[in-house]
Formats: C-alpha cells, sequence, structure tokens
C-alpha cells in the first residue's frame, strides 16, 4: 500500500466505439490536484462531475451516473484502471456521454495510463478500511467484505452454457497484479441476446472487436480466450471499477457470488447505512509490509479534503455520520 497521491505526470488521449451508444467517441484524461478524486466532464465544458456513488443512477448492463445535465455510461473499465494503477485524481474528458469500449476491457487504458506515467503528490491517502463483516444479499446474488489488511477481491460465476459454467478467481489487487492478470479481461455476451439488446437501444456498437461473444458452440471470436477464466476475470474488472465509487481506496476482502453492478450498487448502500463497519484511515508510513494505519479525526480529515466525498450523503439512513466524525 502506498501513503501518498498520485495522479499523472501528463495527459492521455484516444478514441473509441460506445458499446451501447454506438458514437465514436473521443476521451482525455488529464492529471488533477490532489483531494480532486476522479471527476467526469464534457470536452468544451467547466463543470465536472465526481465519479462517487451517489451519482449512480442507472446499473443495468453498466454504470451510469449523472449530475444535473450531465450523463456518463459504462464507466466501469476506466474507473477500474484508475483504481487498480494507484491513480487517485484525474479529470476524465469526453465528447460523448459513454466511455468507449475499446476492445472490451481495460488493456488500453493501461497501456495509455502507464506511458502517462504517476506522479506523486503531497497529500495523504485516507483509506475507507472494514472493521466488521458487512453483506448484502438480492436472491441468490450475494457480495459481502470481510476486514483484510489490503484489497482482496474474490468473485465466482455460475452460468449454464459449457463454455463458462462456474468459474471462480481470487486476487490482492495492486498496480502489478492488475495489469497483468485482470486489466485484458473482456466484457463477455450471447448471440442469442444481442438483437433483443439492439432492438432495445443497446449494444449498438457491440462487435467481437469489443466483446467475447457465445453461440451455443462456444466462443465465437476467432482468437479465443485471453484466460481460460477471463469470464470471472472481467467480473473483477467491473467489481473495482464500480467500488472506487466509494471515494476511498478500499481495505477490505471483498466476496461476491453471481454478481453483477446492481449488487455492487447495493453493497456500497450498505456501507452508507453501517457506519460502525469502517473507519477512515491513513497509512503513516510505507514499508514493505504496507506501513501502520490510523483512523483519522474530525479536523484531520477536513484538512485533506474529506468534505467534498458526497457518498456519505446518501438518503439510505438519516442517521449516517459523515466519516470525519467516526
Amino acid at each position: 500500500m502506498e501513503s501518498s497521491q498520485h495522479t499523472l505526470k501528463e495527459s492521455v488521449s484516444l478514441s473509441g466505439i460506445g458499446l451501447h451508444s454506438g458514437y465514436k467517441v473521443r476521451l482525455n484524461i488529464k492529471p488533477a490536484r490532489a483531494n480532486n478524486g476522479i471527476r467526469f466532464k464534457l470536452i468544451g465544458r467547466r463543470q465536472s462531475m465526481p465519479a462517487l456513488v451517489d451519482r449512480v443512477i442507472d446499473t443495468s448492463l453498466a454504470t451510469t451516473i449523472a449530475d444535473k445535465d450531465m450523463v456518463f455510461s459504462t464507466t466501469e473499465h476506466i474507473l477500474g484502471a484508475l483504481s487498480g494503477l494507484g491513480i487517485d485524481n484525474a479529470t476524465i474528458e469526453l465528447d460523448a456521454p459513454e466511455v468507449p469500449i475499446m476492445d472490451g476491457s481495460a488493456e488500453e487504458f493501461v497501456r495509455r495510463l502507464q506511458s502517462a506515467n504517476r506522479k506523486t503528490q503531497q497529500s495523504k491517502r485516507l483509506f475507507l478500511k472494514i472493521i466488521k463483516e458487512i453483506t448484502y444479499e438480492e436472491g441468490d446474488k450475494k457480495i459481502r467484505i470481510l476486514p483484510h489488511n489490503g484489497l482482496r477481491l474474490s468473485c465466482s460465476i455460475d452460468f449454464a452454457h459449457g463454455s463458462i459454467q462456474n468459474q471462480s478467481y481470487s486476487i490482492d489487487i495492486s498496480p502489478k497484479s492488475f495489469s497483468t492478470e485482470i486489466a485484458s479481461a473482456r466484457t463477455f455476451g450471447f448471440l442469442d441476446q444481442v438483437k433483443q439488446l439492439q432492438d432495445s437501444g443497446y449494444a449498438l456498437g457491440g462487435s467481437l472487436d469489443n466483446a467475447v461473444v457465445v453461440d451455443k458452440n462456444g466462443v465465437m471470436n476467432e482468437e479465443g480466450l485471453r484466460f481460460k477464466d477471463e469470464f470471472v476475470r472481467h467480473k473483477i474488472l467491473d467489481l473495482l471499477g464500480d467500488l472506487s465509487l466509494l471515494g476511498y481506496p478500499l481495505l477490505g476482502h471483498v466476496i461476491a457470488e453471481r454478481s453483477g453492478h446492481s449488487q455492487h450498487f447495493g453493497l456500497m448502500k450498505e456501507l452508507a447505512a453501517h457506519p460502525e463497519c469502517w473507519q477512515i484511515v491513513e497509512l503513516n508510513k510505507t514499508s514493505k509490509k504496507g506501513g501502520m494505519l490510523r483512523k483519522k479525526t474530525a479536523s484531520s480529515t477536513r484538512k485533506t479534503g474529506v468534505h467534498r466525498r458526497s457518498f456519505w450523503s446518501l438518503p439510505v439512513s438519516s442517521a449516517t455520520p459523515s466519516p470525519a466524525t467516526v
């Protein structure tokens, strides 16, 4: 774990197709000051929007966030890339309301971000540390977080299709492990659902170039899979991207069973409703063993900009305190 916040040394630009809109999208990722967090904005406009969970308006097929007249969809892969590489502060500029899907993974985002290099900032990084298990369940879908000194993600999926079936994967997230084991895992879908989605106005930009597509005979992509368990690895990418909407790096072991964007959102609302399950802490020093954690107080969190994090204003419990009072 690293004690300091990070941004980029320089801006990066790329373009691609929106998975659902089918529009060509231009995207810039720019450095940002300490305590800025990750923010989205439209190119040519001054107003920006923080990437926080209280901006989520839809989780049906991707994670969509909005604020006033700004809407940005399919945010999870670029947010996963920034989180996985340990980039705390950046501004994401787009000329359309959907993040480009690229090849269906976060690989191109990671490549461009790594080429820009990270810049260490003077402000300390604050973490959301889980101190008591918390669970969210929705039918046969379940997601929980256990205390853990680091960020560990464990996912399991279960599809009837023979090319997928039961898959499980668990990983301790670091810039290295994320880049090599998770970033290149692509989104996937089933051929028999594509027409239905397109008739409903979704997946208009989808193709074998930006998704793993499965039909009754198996994987349709000529190149096959990048990992034998690419499907569940992509679920970890989605989970990491969604959890970045907490506004703090997470310290805990997240265990997700058959979950998706909706359940990730449900878990974060549970966190907001149960402040006894977490603390906001600071890493006092960096060491090979991860350093020492110190609970933050009201005065010290205000100095480091915690008051800007509006996740905690979610109307899930009138008794939910600010993290600065935990």
